[in-house]
Order: C-alpha cells, then structure tokens, then sequence
C-alpha cells in the first residue's frame, strides 16, 4: 500500500495534489510520501519480528535524502552505508552511530578512520587485507573494531546481471570456501572484534528460494565456525527483497520473507542483521513530469517529457520498467513510446507502451521511484539537478533544492593559461 491515489479524477500525494507540487516547485521533480515510508517501515520491522534478536539498517543508497534519512531514522531504522559520504548523512540524520553498518567492497583507509572516529556500530570486511588494515588502524587508537566477515556463497539471485550480487564471479564478498581458514586468521587480529559473517546476493530478488539457500549456507558456515571454537553473535543476512513495479505484479512480500528467516535461523542464537532498501523506499516516491511533445514516430508516438535519464537511470541503465500515469487520466489510452530530452538513443523509459493519453502540456508520473531515482541523478547534457520533495498529510517541502546549470558551473574555474 501506498499514498498515491486519484481523488477527483487528480492524482494526489497523501492531502496534496501534485499539479499544486508541479505548480511551485516545476518539473521534473521527485515526490516522497513520508506515511508511506513509515508503513514501509513498519511493515518490514513487523516482519522480521518473529526471528528473535534483530537490527534493521536501511540501505541508504536506495535514497540518501536527509529528510527521507530523518523519517526512517524516527520510525527505528538504522543505516547501511557504503561510503564516507552516506556515513555522514546518517550521522546527520540522527541515526545512532551504533545503529549504522559500513559495508562496500572499496573502502578507504580513511574511511575506515571516519567510522572508527564515529564509533559505527559494524563493520562489513569484504577482503582480508582490509581486516588487518582496520584492526591496525583500530590498535592504535585503542579500540577494538566490531566487525563481520562478508560471505560470497555462489548462489544465483535471479536478478538483473547490474544488481546481482552473490555469485563467484561477483566482485562482492570472499568465497565461503575460503571463509573459515580467513575468519581464524582475522580473529587473532587484536584490534578486530570479530563477531560473525554478512551475506547479501542481490537486488530486487522475486523469488525467496535463492535467499533461502544462501542462508542455509551460511547456516552451515556458522555451524563450522563455532565448532573450531569462535563466538559467532551476529548474522548480516543483507537486503534485496523486490518490489512491484508493474501494475498486477506480485512479489514475496516482507511477512513471507520474515516467516522464511525464521523458519531457516531458528536454531542460530545470533542477532540478525537486515540491511532493506528498495522494500522501504521504492513506492514511497514517483517522478513528476511534464509532456514536452508528442511526436509522430514508426509505428508508434513518442511521447517526450521533461524528465530523463540523468534524472532516473534506471530505465536506460537495466531496461527497468516504471508505470507512466497521467496526472488526469481521461480515461483513454495509447500505445506510445516514451523518451526524454537527452541527446542519447538511451534516454527511452518505454518502447510500445499503453499508456493514459497524454498531450502537450500533460503531467505524469514515473511510480515506483523512490529507490535508485535521485540517489543516481547527474547533470549530464548540463541539465539541473533535479530536486526532491517530501509530502507529510497536506503540507509538503522541498527537501532538495533544483540545482540549476549556472551554480554548477560556477563551481568550475578556469585556468589562468587559457
């Protein structure tokens, strides 16, 4: 369930029309609903209840807006971050730095020294030099870093090749083969608090069997680790559950996940670790667009807007689908393509689409766009940055200003030989 909805033949956000948010704020614009981010919340929390000690982390490359991070933060969530920067919005959000996890495949040594210095609450070591390298860098400061030991189990999400994860041509994680020889070695690191294993095999997973098999895995993997005698007190069981982006489209939802987890870690004794993205923010936020054209094409109309790939990749990046819905709908429909200004083939959302008929001047939205949307925005084609705004009952904001071509160039300087 979400907050979008049309009431009157006009489609709302909570209690606000988005012809009032496209009105003052203009287009393309992102639109977040906080209740739906709370229920999202709420809903997976509830879900993984039943799996005994637990901690919920948000990912927060799925959407790393500082008000999105505040409402996530209020509603009891943690923090997954892959890098110094979202470590910093976390922070800056209110989220606990011992409620925050530091995974990544490409840490730095100084951001290792940054979430020391924070004092985070884990972090995810993904090669065995960066094990000796944190405990070092741990020893002298006098600490001793809580860590966890990511896992590769090999197993296929099912996924698009982009966002899978797990497998042993992956970049992520080492092989589980090889973890039981490396998770002794690291143990004996004095400035490491080694504590247990991470598992993650991917993105938008729509089916619970290969998330059932690499926990069963990693069951096995715990179960070796303690008999060689090491005290294994946390699970990271990683993120990835999909969300439905097309109309009828029906997916595992958190409550079969949470059954699934419970039934399989039963016997664990561990905390779990959970690191959910996309379930949470994925249908909290649309994509506000204008029609620009409607030009005659072979075969089919495209219908051009003034949202485009820099402002949600997805599409031209996995042939990613979202649903187009008229702002008005009439009731009508068209088969159309549908495509953005940027000078790129690429820069297509949909190829022989039935759509709402739309006309010049039209506003539509992308739905499902509040995970992976403006986290990967640019200003390629030097367009704006699009901003981002937050809708709470009938009161909304904007809580990430356009940022037009001219302030980013202003930031660039010309050398004085030229």
């Amino acid at each position: 369930m979400d907050h979008f909805e049309h009431r009157d033949g006009v489609l709302h956000v909570e209690g606000v029309s988005a012809e009032v948010i496209a009105e003052a704020v203009g287009t393309p614009v992102y639109i977040y609903s906080r209740a739906t981010l709370e229920r999202h919340a709420q809903v997976f929390r509830d879900a993984v209840a039943g799996s005994g000690r637990h901690h919920v982390a948000f990912a927060v490359k799925a959407n790393p807006n500082l008000a999105v991070l505040r409402v996530l933060a209020k509603a009891g969530l943690g923090a997954d971050v892959v890098s110094g920067g979202e470590m910093a919005r976390a922070l800056a959000a209110g989220m606990a730095p011992a409620d925050i996890v530091f995974s990544g495949v490409g840490k730095t040594d100084a951001e290792l020294a940054a979430g020391l210095e924070a004092g985070i609450g884990q972090f995810n070591l993904e090669v065995e030099e960066e094990g000796r390298v944190l405990g070092a860098l741990a020893a002298a400061r006098g600490q001793r870093a809580p860590a966890v030991l990511r896992v590769n189990p090999d197993v296929d999400a099912g996924t698009h090749a982009k966002i899978s994860t797990g497998r042993a041509e992956n970049k992520f994680g080492i092989a589980i083969s090889d973890a039981p020889a490396m998770f002794d070695r690291l143990a004996r690191e004095p400035g490491l608090d080694l504590r247990g294993i991470a598992v993650h095999i991917g993105s938008q997973l729509g089916d619970l069997a290969p998330l059932e098999a690499s926990y069963r895995r990693i069951g096995q993997l715990l179960a070796d680790l303690r008999a060689a005698g090491h005290a294994i007190s946390h699970v990271d069981l990683g993120g990835g559950l999909g969300v439905p982006y097309r109309p009828g489209e029906t997916l595992p939802t958190p409550a079969e996940f949470g059954a699934m987890v419970a039934r399989v870690t039963q016997d664990w004794d561990v905390t779990l670790m959970f690191e959910p993205g996309r379930v949470i923010a994925g249908n909290a936020g649309v994509l506000l667009t204008r029609v620009i054209w409607v030009k005659p094409g072979e075969g089919h109309p495209w219908v051009i807007v003034d949202a485009a790939m820099n402002d949600l990749a997805r599409p031209a990046l996995y042939d990613a689908y979202h649903d187009f819905v008229a702002m008005r709908p009439s009731g009508t429909r068209m088969t159309a393509n549908i495509a953005g200004p940027v000078c790129e083939s690429g820069d297509t959302f949909a190829k022989a689409r039935e759509i709402d008929v739309v006309a010049r001047g039209d506003l539509a939205v992308f739905r499902t766009a509040g995970a992976y949307g403006a986290t990967m925005a640019s200003t390629y084609n030097s367009r704006a940055k699009v901003p981002e705004v937050l809708v709470d009952g009938t009161r909304f904001a904007v809580v990430s200003e356009r940022i037009e071509p001219q302030a980013i160039a202003a930031a660039e300087a010309m050398p004085d030989w030229l």
